[in-house]
């Protein structure tokens, strides 16, 4: 176990996790590490809102700006890459600060996560016309586990478990018993920032604004512009498809824009819906300005201490 706890800050978009981050890595030391899916890519600074490259080079920043938009990562090839970077900021004996909002990371941390091959879609296709009953009849027979969890209406959940036992023949439960956290208990403290609602949809229009000023439609020229799939993450960056849809002339800038607001919105409202339901133990900054995150951060001590004691 690392004498130096990880300090994990999550939390939506525009909630101020990055200045959070970079706050307490000059207060102690640290090195921040990012957990953010789309700060991963280089094609993506001002749209995925990235730190500065002043605030990049206060402290030392890892994994942001590192992969190419025509390359997609998983969560799997993130942990891959975080473990030996977690790993030497430990072996420094400084502090790492992994911030972002991407909370499949977060679970895949402190939970660990299956990567489970995939699911060709014929066998998906075959088992969508199957109901309840028969999902449930056949899942028993292969996963009885995974039948007996599955809470009553939960077809989705029914078919992914039916399907991934018959693409793989082995049960959806035995690849999930298969997973460790990459980080043990106790060895990290996690905290979620969540501002009012309506103070972080604020945050959210002013963010796109300035984004927007700062060459955000630019960089979307440029990325549309290299014809990449549209089923990479990086082509799935909130905003993209909106101010796209302007440098294209398909539409004008302030509607652009108010759509790229309502998507930015949207996609906020998902992600604390996610971190109340995955993280209810984690600590909680409900404050919106920076001063006012760092003092209750402080004040958050003890509670910060108990969720790395009790490993949750």
């Amino acid at each position: 176990m690392s004498a130096v706890p990880i300090t994990l800050i999550a939390g939506p978009t525009a909630s101020g996790k990055s200045a959070l981050a970079l706050w307490l890595a000059r207060r102690t030391g640290g090195e921040i590490v990012n957990a953010d899916a789309l700060q991963l890519y280089r094609d993506l600074r001002v749209l995925s809102a990235r730190p500065s490259p002043e605030e990049e080079a206060a402290v030392p920043h890892h994994l942001f700006g590192v992969a190419d938009a025509a390359d997609g990562w998983s969560v799997g090839r993130w942990t891959r890459e975080a473990s030996p970077v977690l790993d030497a900021i430990a072996a420094r004996q400084r502090p790492a600060i992994v911030v972002g909002g991407t909370g499949l990371y977060f679970r895949a941390l402190t939970q660990g996560l299956a990567e489970v091959p995939a699911v060709p879609q014929a066998i998906a296709h075959a088992l969508a016309g199957l109901d309840e009953p028969a999902l449930r009849e056949h899942l028993a027979a292969v996963d009885p586990a995974a039948e007996a969890r599955i809470s009553p209406g939960d077809r989705q959940r029914l078919t992914r478990a039916l399907a991934v036992a018959q693409a793989t023949g082995r049960a959806l439960s035995d690849w999930q018993a298969d997973t460790r956290p990459l980080l043990a208990p106790g060895r990290w403290r996690g905290v979620v920032l969540e501002p009012p609602r309506d103070q972080l949809y604020a945050r959210c229009d002013a963010r796109l604004r300035a984004m927007v000023e700062q060459g955000a439609l630019e960089e979307a020229r440029a990325l549309m512009a290299r014809g990449l799939s549209p089923a990479l993450p990086a082509m799935k960056a909130v905003g993209l498809r909106e101010l796209a849809a302007y440098t294209d002339g398909a539409m004008p800038l302030p509607e652009a824009l108010a759509e790229a607001q309502q998507s930015t919105r949207r996609f906020a409202k998902r992600q604390l819906t996610w971190f109340r339901n995955q993280t209810p133990d984690w600590p909680r900054i409900d404050a919106s300005e920076p001063e006012a995150q760092q003092r209750q951060f402080l004040a958050l001590g003890d509670a910060l201490t108990a969720t790395r004691a009790r490993g949750i």
